[in-house]
């Protein structure tokens, strides 16, 4: 039995999915809500908000993640980065999920990924469990009904948490599995419950097919200046970096908070949604993201609640750090609703730095832009994980390595190409610690860094007087309105000005031994973007 709306020539059974119970296509916000209730997915929340957990994925298992070995894609994976499967083991373990789904019901979603339809993936998304499908169906971007009437879809994930995985039939690592067959069109999602691997095999898809388009795929949040899209700034970085924060600036309009493409038609969205940490979140510092915790189909994830009020708790992570709200843009005011900017004007790339050795921002010459890019530095603070006793510097290439498909040095390329082309500012920002290390020094104010912020972004900033970094090469303000001037001069920060030189040669030498993976692969100007 089929419940919803659906291209009549595309439907499952045309895909070979037979034997199911009942299949809900397309299902809007209200109806999943309501079988997510029924089901005992999750729980109601204030403003009709979903409450669910996930169970023991409370997170991504990159390390369950494979690309199944092909002819037709050998020559363009990164395989150390993406493990191969064998494409006799993926058709047994496709054989045996079907065999799995006999009987079950199972929900549907039929969307966009890509706000520029020159580029968009039409993906269809078959879930086991109700709440997924409200989740992806605020990450990406909704057909209208009529679209649905004609959609045909380009790529297929079908998500089914309750299959275990055979790691000896089906050559992966654990009863976990997350198989991408480029070939099929078609990813395989087993044996977890977190959303988030939907969105982020999307991601995995279009990080592989965009560059042979000539478009670069970023692991980003983006925002225009009002009533400007050619004004476009980009923000990179790693988890805990202020993507998601710095980029929703109340007078900027917020295009998106994760993940966009560039091509030579300007920048744009991939995603419809939002998928924000909640841990620490407050009314004071975030206030449209906090609003969203209580508006109707929000979903709730791994977050501990009152069982009478159900107020949140956003100091209690005792599920995980990991715990987040999704909710479709148009939550945020300010959101943009085309989800197109222009070319970038700015280029952010965020770092947070627990050994006090960066300055608060730092301009990049194009090379310099591909060094930080490729190198796409942040650190593990003590007390993160167990053993961890001082900073430890983690290097996730392009900010996002789990997510890149192809090599580093494509990726990289390509933005050094278009930054020549359409003559971007690249900044660095470290958002982390200054006056010392994690333990003795304190973190960036978040006051000064916007202020540095605004004034990249309006310009001004370009005015400024600036000295080139000993330790790293790059430019650094000397004095900014509304900035402590001993704030852009990390040296002077810390009380003993050896232990700070000792501690920059340090972090220049990790920087060094990250990137000599690269130095085959990239010109000599971005080897010697690192020397002072």
């Amino acid at each position: 039995m089929t419940i919803g709306r659906v291209n009549p020539a595309h439907t499952l059974s045309d895909q070979g999915i037979t034997g199911l119970g009942q299949v809900f296509y397309n299902l809007i916000e209200p109806a999943l809500v309501e079988e997510a209730i029924k089901r005992n997915e999750g729980t109601l929340g204030k403003g009709g908000s979903l409450l669910v957990t996930t169970g023991k994925h409370t997170g991504r298992s990159p390390k369950d993640k494979f690309v199944v070995m092909s002819p037709a894609v050998e020559p363009h994976i990164w395989w150390e980065n993406n493990p191969p499967m064998d494409a006799a083991a993926f058709d047994r373990l496709h054989a045996d999920m079907l065999e799995h789904m006999k009987g079950k019901d199972y929900f549907v979603q039929d969307l966009f990924a890509g706000a520029d339809p020159a580029h968009r993936l039409d993906v269809r998304l078959v879930n086991e469990l109700a709440w997924h499908g409200l989740f992806i169906r605020h990450m990406l971007r909704r057909p209208s009904r009529k679209e649905l009437d004609t959609f045909a879809p380009d790529f297929t994930i079908i998500n089914c948490p309750t299959f275990k995985a055979d790691p000896k039939k089906h050559g992966c690592r654990s009863e976990t599995v997350i198989a991408i067959n480029f070939d099929k069109k078609l990813i395989l999602i087993g044996n977890s419950a977190y959303a988030g691997e939907n969105k982020k095999s999307v991601f995995s898809v279009l990080n592989y097919l965009l560059p042979a388009k000539n478009v670069m795929p970023m692991h980003c949040s983006a925002n225009h200046a009002p009533g400007n899209p050619v004004d476009t700034a980009i923000f990179f970085g790693l988890s805990g970096t202020g993507k998601t924060t710095l980029s929703a600036d109340p007078n900027r309009v917020l295009i998106g908070d994760d993940e966009h493409g560039w091509s030579d038609r300007g920048s744009f969205n991939f995603e419809g949604g939002c998928y924000a940490k909640t841990i620490h979140l407050s009314p004071e510092a975030e206030p449209e993201i906090y609003a969203t915790t209580t508006k109707f189909g929000t979903v709730i994830e791994n977050m501990t609640f009152d069982p009478e009020t159900k107020d949140l708790n956003f100091e209690d992570d005792s599920l995980t750090a990991n715990m987040r709200c999704a909710y479709p843009m148009d939550y945020i005011s300010n959101a943009s609703k085309t989800g197109l900017g222009g070319h970038p004007k700015n280029i952010i790339m965020l770092t947070c730095d627990a050994f006090g050795v960066l300055p608060p921002i730092a301009r990049l010459t194009p090379a310099q832009a591909m060094y930080h890019f490729l190198s796409g530095f942040t650190s593990k603070t003590p007390g993160t994980e167990v053993g961890v006793l001082e900073p430890i510097p983690t290097f996730s290439t392009c900010f996002g390595a789990p997510f890149m498909a192809r090599r580093p040095e494509v990726y990289g390329n390509i933005l050094r190409d278009k930054i020549a082309k359409y003559g971007a500012t690249c900044w660095l920002v470290n958002t982390g610690w200054t006056g010392g290390a994690f333990g003795t020094g304190s973190r960036m104010p978040i006051k000064a860094t916007r202020a540095l912020l605004t004034a990249a972004l309006e310009g001004t900033l370009a005015e400024a007087k600036f000295r080139k970094d000993p330790s790293f090469g790059f430019d650094v303000p000397v004095s900014v309105p509304g900035v402590a001037d001993i704030l852009l001069d990390p040296r002077r920060t810390w009380d003993d000005s050896k232990a700070y030189d000792k501690q920059a040669q340090k972090l220049v030498d990790m920087f060094a031994a990250n990137f000599e993976k690269y130095a085959d692969h990239i010109d000599d100007d971005v080897k010697a973007a690192a020397i002072g």
